[in-house]
């Protein structure tokens, strides 16, 4: 029988761009740095969530009323 060999995995930075186009709305800091951004309140930026997603872009859009 022959010996297993294990693959090695490739690191890639998928998952950080994914995650970086997304506002999390449960994260306080995310809502924060969102609002400071975009010079509103954690509750605007919230309900821009809440209507039109998590996406970075769209709630940044919504917030800014563009």
């Amino acid at each position: 029988m022959a010996a297993k060999k294990t693959a090695k995995t490739k690191k890639t930075t998928r998952g950080r761009a994914q995650d970086r186009a997304r506002v999390a709305g449960g994260q306080k800091y995310e809502v924060a740095y969102e609002a400071k951004k975009t010079k509103k309140t954690a509750s605007a930026v919230r309900k821009a969530i809440k209507k039109v997603g998590n996406s970075r872009k769209k709630v940044s859009k919504a917030v800014r009323g563009r």
